[in-house]
C-alpha cells in the first residue's frame, strides 16, 4: 500500500521534469528570432503546446505511461493557471478562461497528430502558430525530426535532440 503513495510521487515529479523539460524547450529564443514565431502569449501557448505534444506522442508509444501521460496534462494546465494569474486573472472568470485554453490545447493536439507527413504538419503549424503565415520548411522538418528522435526516461528527463539552426 505504501508503494503507491511512493509511485504516485515519483509519477508527479516525472510529470513535473517533463513540464520544465517542454517550457525551456518552446522558449528557446530560435523559435522567436530565427523562425519568426510570434513572442506572443499565443505564440508561447503554442510552441508550448506544440512541445507537448511531442512529448505526449512518444507516451503514447510506450504502454507502460498512461499515468505520467495524466500528471504531465495535470502540470500543463497547472502552468496554464499559474500563467493566467500573473497576467492578473482572478478566480472569477478563471473556469471559463481555462476552458478556453483547454479547447485550444486539446484542438491543436488533434491537429499535429493528423499531421501524418511534411505537408500536413506545415498546413497545421500555418493554422495554429503562424495564424495563416507560411511556416519555414526547416521548422517542418525539426519538428518531424524530433518526434522521431525523441525519448525520454521515467524520471522525466527529455531529449528533444538539436534545436534548428536555420530557417
Amino acid at each position: 500500500m505504501l508503494n503507491l503513495f511512493g509511485r504516485g510521487k515519483t509519477v508527479k515529479s516525472a510529470a513535473e521534469r517533463l513540464y520544465a523539460a517542454v517550457v525551456t524547450r518552446a522558449r528557446e529564443p530560435v523559435f522567436f528570432v530565427k523562425f519568426g514565431a510570434p513572442d506572443t502569449m499565443d505564440g508561447r501557448f503554442d510552441l508550448l503546446t506544440l512541445h507537448a505534444w511531442l512529448v505526449l506522442a512518444h507516451l503514447q508509444t510506450q504502454a507502460a505511461q498512461p499515468a505520467l501521460a495524466q500528471a504531465f496534462v495535470d502540470r500543463v494546465f497547472v502552468g496554464f493557471d499559474e500563467a493566467l494569474r500573473e497576467l492578473g486573472a482572478g478566480d472569477i472568470g478563471m473556469g471559463r478562461r481555462v476552458k478556453k485554453f483547454a479547447a485550444a490545447f486539446y484542438g491543436r493536439l488533434k491537429a499535429y497528430g493528423e499531421a501524418a507527413d511534411s505537408e500536413a504538419m506545415a498546413a497545421a503549424l500555418q493554422r495554429n502558430l503562424y495564424r495563416g503565415a507560411e511556416p519555414p520548411a526547416a521548422l517542418v522538418a525539426y519538428v518531424l525530426g524530433v518526434k522521431q528522435h525523441l525519448s525520454l526516461t521515467a524520471e522525466g528527463t527529455v531529449d528533444f535532440g538539436v534545436l534548428p539552426d536555420q530557417p
